[in-house]
This record gives C-alpha cells, structure tokens and sequence, in this order.
C-alpha cells in the first residue's frame, strides 16, 4: 500500500514549516515565490496527489523569473535534446510561469561565447552554460555575477570562482570507463586514438587524463596516441580518423571524449572496413550512435542522465535567485552517468 504523504513530511524535505506548507497549499497569506516553489518540488518528489493544485495556487509575480541557458552546436542531436529537456524543467519547477531563452554557439572563438554570455545575461536571472575554459569566458562570468546574474556551467566546469559550480556527470570516471571499455575489447596490442572538442574544455581535459591514466596503469601494451582536436565537427573527425587509421595500421581502439564528432569517426570506419577490430567508446546516445551500437562499429556509449541534470541546474538557478538565499560558489553536482552496448538500445 501506498504511505500518505503528510504535510509535515513536504515541510520537512521543504526545510519549512507545516503552516508554510499550509499556505501554499491553501493560498492564506502570502509566501516568497523561492520558498513556495521549494515546497511544491518536495511536495512533487514526495508524490503529494494535490501537488497540482499548488501550482495552479503559485501566485504570479509581476515578472517571471527568465533562465538563459547558452549551449553548444545546433546542429547537434544531443544539443537539441538537452535544449527541451531544459524547457521542460523550467516549465515543471516554475509551474508553468517561468520563461526560458536558449541560445546555441556555433562560433566557439572564446572572445564571441564571452559576448554572447553577457548579451544574453542582459535579458536573463540566471544562465546555465555549456562553454569551453577561457579568460574571456571567466571574465563574461565575473562580470554577470557582479551584475546580480548567477551563472552555472553545465556539463563541463569553468575555473571561474563567481560561477555557482558545476552540473555534471564524472569526468574522471567516464575516462577510466572508456579506458575499461577499450582495454578488455581490444584483442591484441597496439595504438589508441583520442578525441576532444578543445583543449580548453575542462570535462573532456580530465576524462582524457584519466583515460591514459587507466591504460598506462592497466594495459601497458596499448600506446595512447596525441589528442586530436575536432572541435565536434562530422567532417574534420572524420578526416582525423582516416588519417589515424592510414598512419597507424596497429590503430586498436578509439575514444571520442567530445561526442560531437563520432558519427565522421563511424563513417571512416565503415568506409575503410576496420569497424570489426577497432574498439570505438563515444559520448551520448543520439539516433545515429544508436545505429552505429546495432551495426557493432560503436562499442560503448557514455550517456548523460539528461533529465537528471536539466532538473538539478534549474533547481539551483531558481534556488539562487532567491532573495535571502546566500548560494555556495563552486559547487560540484555529480550525476551517474548510464552506459549503453549493442544488448541494451
């Protein structure tokens, strides 16, 4: 049988009273809109039937908070996804009445994400960001902040010190994965490739290290090559990959830390016919690394818990934006991260 959810339970996972909770539920007095979207989203977690009914009782403000989010490519399948996942989150914790403007960078110059950032900060609370390390990204950041403007980086952290911290999954454990992953399907001794997006991205920097870290520790047979750099792009991985695979007859295993680019690397290897004997570990299951699990040219797929991270980053925008809260800078957020094979698309 299903428990009952009580008042006093919502007020304790609230961090609030049962005549706060009371007052949301029941519209008696007025509630800071912060503390009154806190109650709802621990009613909602906790499964209270009447959680509804405390939304549609959320007074209005006379401007609703507005959530930017700056993401990356697109073009990209991941990205599109990412994007309404977000719109989805925003609209559950604000119960319909929050607004949110995505942005997509193509041009990913830092001086233009840094341009972006604070154009976009003009018309936002908050920002959620996807961006590559950079002084002139640290500096947009710093100045938001200043501003009154929060900024949360996503999926990547940022050296920042005014940023709010860092939603994502583990970057060290994803490389030494990956590394697992290659070391028990090569069948014999030989070179490995890498990808990354950029050298500046902080989440690909570690999974990258931690990935040579893990093959020099447990497979001394297998030689990590130089990163090649593909900046997500289809066309320059692809290119890459054929050059790796024409220079390095001994290529065994390849790891796409960035995820944008896996689909060139798919194609090189189908087209040079070496999908069979080369390992291939990429980053987040779009309908194409789909395929390429079927088809046995992918491996293994690192898959971000989307839903997960988009509830936990509007959570902490929102929370931040709160009037008397004092939010904790630099805070990491670590997700679990799933892992896909041929067996479980």
């Amino acid at each position: 049988m299903k428990t009952k959810v009580t008042i006093t339970a919502i007020a304790q996972a609230a961090g609030v009273s049962t005549a706060t909770v009371d007052r949301v539920l029941n519209s008696r007095l007025p509630v800071r809109e912060g503390t009154a979207l806190r109650v709802i989203e621990a009613a909602d977690q906790l499964g209270y039937h009447a959680v509804h009914l405390m939304r549609q009782r959320l007074p209005l403000r006379g401007g609703t908070r507005r959530l930017g989010f700056c993401l990356q490519k697109r073009s990209s399948p991941f990205y599109q996804r990412f994007a309404q996942a977000l719109r989805d989150a925003v609209a559950q914790h604000t119960g319909g009445r929050g607004s949110v403007l995505i942005e997509f960078m193509d041009d990913l110059e830092p001086h233009a994400i840094g341009e972006q950032l604070l154009d976009l900060g003009r018309r936002c609370d908050a920002l959620g960001v996807v961006a590559l390390d950079h002084p002139h990204v640290n500096a947009a950041v710093a100045e938001l902040h200043g501003a009154g403007r929060p900024c949360l980086a996503l999926l990547t952290d940022l050296s920042a010190p005014e940023r709010l911290g860092c939603v994502s999954i583990d970057n060290r454990q994803r490389g030494r994965t990956a590394a697992w992953a290659v070391r028990r399907l090569s069948r014999r001794d030989g070179t490995v490739g890498v990808f990354v997006g950029s050298h500046r991205y902080l989440g690909q920097e570690t999974s990258e290290m931690a990935f040579r870290s893990a093959l020099r520790e447990q497979a001394p047979g297998l030689r990590v090559l130089d990163a090649q750099v593909n900046l997500e792009d289809e066309q320059m991985a692809y290119e890459a990959t054929v050059g790796l695979l024409q220079r390095h007859p001994d290529l065994v295993g390849l790891y796409d830390s960035a995820g944008g680019g896996a689909v060139g690397i798919v194609r090189a290897l189908r087209e040079m016919r070496r999908g069979a004997d080369v390992v291939l570990v990429c980053h987040e299951l779009t309908q194409q690394h789909r395929l390429g699990l079927v088809d046995g040219v992918i491996d293994l797929v690192i898959q971000t818990p989307l839903r997960a991270l988009t509830d936990t980053a509007v959570h902490l925008l929102l929370q931040a934006l709160e009037p008397d809260r004092q939010p904790v800078h630099g805070q990491p957020h670590i997700l679990p991260f799933e892992i896909y094979t041929s067996e479980n698309v």
